[in-house]
């Protein structure tokens, strides 16, 4: 009898431990589903389908028609801006390039060009009453040799280029003069305001800050600028012209790797021209050069997963932070109006500047985890205001600026819709291996 019942003990118990196996191993699929599902195919995909039809609609706000100084239709960031912006354009204008439409991108082109003064001078902002200088000659950021290149090559017609080849290389020459350092011939802005980037730590923001730094990404765009100056002179038989211009790139990335590479800490810093010194502050601006694909394999991974798959430095819930969470400025004010902040939330345009150097750098998965995260973020956000912002608190998911009090004449929050719409060619990437790297062949 006790043998029976013994017996009987160790067959329930045997029972309840296989159940008990069953029940956590159930457990452990569901629950990796729910921590993994951004690496779902599946998913992604039927994640990329609900942001495309979502941003069909969207992307219509940001489209105006052609009006007075504006010779072509323009794209603006609808909803707090009304004015055509530089970098902001260059993406959307990708972003259209993207959905089989590259003559937003074109006219995007034509508009910045036709405000090209003698001197190569152009304003990265433009109304429909003329150019809107800021800071004084304050020129527009290295996209503009890429942006007709992009615009070409998807359109699959460089002819229109010819008549305004030698206003491009004007640009090119202003930017030599006005923001190339002698020493090293890395490039630098006036103020961290012309980035874009507004109040960036790793730069000045303020005018009485006189302060000018050597930075990774006015370096890194340039360089892009000179392929994009090297392949369009190629394409026009400018033989000549297409060799300088690939040495000028190639020098600058030599000069990139060696003045802003910090070997001892493994990243990309800006660096004070007075001392030559590194100011050691870890921003979005630090990974621009990755977007680039500058750094060699090797040290590209080791900047990527000592900082930037770092909860220490940049990942947080909600994506890739602007600023790192370690830097003595860090926060997630909800900040437009002096200038938008930049230290330290969620930027859609960061996280997909970042998935470009994630890609480069072979890390697909994270890209999936950041697209995932960044797009449930903005679906959220259209779901409840029909609308987008320009950041989100890294911690929270919050939706930050332009704030609530900023409304329409209905009393709907005005929002920005963006270049937000890169993260659907986030998606599409991961989801349909359909990637928009705006790369210069």
């Amino acid at each position: 009898m006790k043998k029976t019942l013994l017996l009987c003990i160790a067959l329930v118990a045997m029972a309840s431990c296989k159940k008990k196996e069953k029940a956590t191993k159930n457990e452990t699929i569901k629950n990796t589903d729910v921590v993994d599902g951004f690496s779902n195919k599946e998913h992604l995909k039927k994640l990329h389908t609900q942001l495309s039809e979502s941003f069909e609609q969207q992307a219509k706000k940001v489209i105006q028609p052609a009006e007075g100084y504006l010779e072509h239709p323009y794209l603006i960031p609808s909803g707090f801006y009304k004015q055509m912006w530089d970098w902001d354009g260059f993406f959307m204008g990708n972003y259209f390039v993207s959905k089989g439409k590259p003559e937003y991108l074109k006219y995007w082109a034509l508009n910045l060009i036709k405000g090209i003064d003698e001197e190569g001078y152009v304003s990265g902002c433009a109304t429909t009453k003329g150019p809107r200088p800021i800071f004084g000659k304050f020129a527009m950021k290295p996209y503009l040799s890429q942006g007709v290149y992009l615009s070409s090559k998807g359109a699959n017609d460089f002819s229109w280029i010819a008549p305004y080849y030698e206003q491009l290389k004007k640009v090119l020459s202003y930017r030599e003069r006005t923001q190339q350092d002698e020493k090293t011939g890395l490039f630098y802005w006036d103020i961290a305001m012309q980035s874009g980037a507004d109040n960036n730590p790793a730069m000045n923001y303020f005018q009485e800050d006189t302060r000018s730094f050597l930075a990774p990404d006015a370096s890194a765009l340039q360089y892009k600028e000179y392929l994009a100056q090297s392949a369009i002179a190629k394409v026009l038989g400018k033989d000549q012209d297409a060799q300088t211009y690939a040495k000028k790139a190639e020098d600058l990335k030599k000069a990139i790797n060696e003045y802003l590479w910090s070997k001892e800490d493994r990243i990309y810093y800006t660096v004070d021209r007075e001392t030559g010194r590194f100011y050691k502050r870890i921003s979005y601006s630090s990974f621009v050069p990755l977007m680039a694909g500058i750094a060699p394999m090797k040290d590209g991974k080791a900047m990527i997963e000592k900082y930037l798959l770092s909860t220490d430095h940049m990942k947080a819930k909600y994506g890739f932070r602007s600023l790192s969470l370690q830097d003595v400025d860090y926060n997630n004010k909800n900040i437009i109006v002096p200038f938008s902040n930049w230290q330290g939330p969620v930027w859609p345009i960061v996280n997909y500047i970042y998935s470009i150097g994630l890609k480069n750098y072979g890390y697909e998965e994270e890209i999936a985890w950041m697209g995932n995260t960044v797009a449930n973020l903005l679906l959220k956000d259209i779901e409840e205001h029909d609308t987008m912002h320009e950041n989100y608190d890294a911690d929270t998911g919050v939706a930050l600026a332009p704030s609530d009090d900023h409304v329409d004449e209905d009393g709907k929050i005005v929002g920005f819709v963006s270049w937000n719409l890169c993260i659907e060619n986030v998606l599409d990437g991961v989801a349909n291996d359909n990637w928009m790297l705006l790369n210069i062949d």
